[in-house]
């Protein structure tokens, strides 16, 4: 199948030509005929699927033919992200499907001044990308009005739920015109999400394009059995003797994520850390140079990786293993883009065969488990006691990405979310 044959037009074929793709992927040739046909989307897709342009380009298609039904035109479209890297990505594909419409845009997150942002939206924009926070600050100033949205898209719902968004969302829903046409993406789907949909979607069509919480095929999956104490050696060594670029690395906090960086530095490979106590700036620079090649370990936290795109990322490493499974399916499917082949391994120590086992469970399947001749498990090593994890879901707290997360009482969950507002 062609990009020709879903029924978009000649300025949006250029651009898409312009990007050097010709051929739709599962998620685009599902989704694309759906929204132009009006209807609301609850899609099940991966990140690394082409889901972005799964909405993006059926939305441009439609903002061109749509007669104008309200009077005073502000923002048309509204595409809610949960962090910033991935409302800057998302508004970058908006930029470069757009380029031959008269359209204007706009990308708002917080971790970044406040006033440039108004500016920018003091004449309206035709499509809004934002985070969550950082829209109701705006709201609030009065900068801004939804009140004319005709399209609106909850993308990584999964993820916002985690983030201890959904009061946030309830009140964004609020604002928005009953006969929007909304579309809905997860990676992961729950009765959360279940929830969420029914209470935002009209009669939806359901899409998925694998199995729910499922490892893409493309993904190699390997575990590396390895005492506490050995792991920063066991990656060193692994990453020297293969030679490997452009590895992703994921902590579960900020504090693992620096200290894994600077031992990579001492040990002469080049690595920079990602993670919500990083300024935008530096997180910005940060995967810039990954993306170049400049830098050849990105040290991430799981929030803070959310958003990063590169379509020939060949190593995904788990340096310690998420304590929730559904987020080792996000980590890993950083790689595997995009159809291409890529390489996801966990360095594994006595603490976390549960979490492993866990993990086997979701995706219902057993991973390989390979030793590595000279780091063979002390036998006599046991398993330290669990520490209480709280709601947080062991993300460090508030900063992972400008998100804080869920506690378990009520009161502290609406106090995350004002919080979060600004930071994300």
């Amino acid at each position: 199948m062609s990009f020709t044959n879903l029924g978009l037009s000649k300025p949006i074929l250029k651009a898409i030509e312009d990007q050097g793709y010709t051929s739709p992927s599962p998620i685009q040739a599902q989704a694309i005929p759906l929204v132009l046909e009006g209807k609301d989307v609850l899609a099940g897709a991966q990140t690394g699927t082409g889901k972005t342009a799964g909405f993006t380009l059926p939305i441009l298609e439609l903002m061109m033919h749509k007669s104008l039904k309200r009077q005073k035109l502000k923002t048309r479209a509204l595409i809610l992200t949960p962090t910033r890297e991935l409302a800057a990505q998302v508004h970058q594909n908006v930029v470069d499907y757009s380029k031959y419409l008269p359209f204007t845009s706009a990308v708002i997150f917080g971790g970044v001044g406040i006033n440039p942002q108004k500016a920018k939206l003091k004449n309206g924009v035709d499509i809004l990308v934002a985070t969550p926070g950082r829209l109701l600050d705006l709201i609030g100033q009065d900068a801004l009005d939804l009140s004319n949205v005709e399209f609106f898209v909850l993308d990584e719902a999964d993820r916002m739920l985690d983030m201890g968004f959904i009061h946030d969302i309830k009140k964004v829903l609020k604002m928005l015109p009953s006969d929007k046409q909304s579309l809905l993406f997860s990676a992961t789907f729950s009765t959360s999400i279940k929830k969420l949909a029914d209470s935002l979607l009209d009669s939806p069509t359901l899409i998925e394009v694998a199995k729910r919480n499922t490892s893409a095929q493309t993904i190699s999956q390997k575990v590396h059995f390895v005492d506490k104490g050995r792991k920063k050696e066991l990656l060193v060594h692994l990453i020297k003797r293969d030679n490997w670029h452009q590895v992703l690395v994921f902590t579960r906090t900020k504090h693992g994520a620096n200290k894994l960086t600077q031992h990579l530095e001492i040990e002469g490979i080049k690595a920079a850390a990602i993670h919500g106590n990083k300024s935008q700036g530096a997180r910005t620079k940060a995967l810039a140079d990954f993306k170049a090649n400049a830098i050849q370990v990105l040290v991430a936290t799981d929030i803070a990786a959310r958003g990063i795109d590169i379509d020939q990322l060949p190593h995904v490493i788990n340096f310690e293993l998420p304590n929730v499974p559904e987020d080792y399916v996000h980590r890993i499917g950083r790689t595997g883009r995009a159809g291409n082949e890529g390489v996801a391994l966990s360095l594994v120590c006595v603490d976390e065969h549960e979490f492993l086992n866990d993990i086997e469970k979701l995706i219902k399947k057993d991973i390989e488990k390979e030793e590595i001749p000279g780091y063979e498990v002390d036998p006599t090593i046991k398993p330290e006691p669990k520490k209480k994890q709280g709601g947080n879901r062991g993300r460090g707290g508030r900063g992972n990405g400008g998100g804080q997360g869920r506690r378990n009482n009520g009161q502290s969950t609406r106090n995350n979310s004002r919080n979060s507002r600004g930071r994300a």
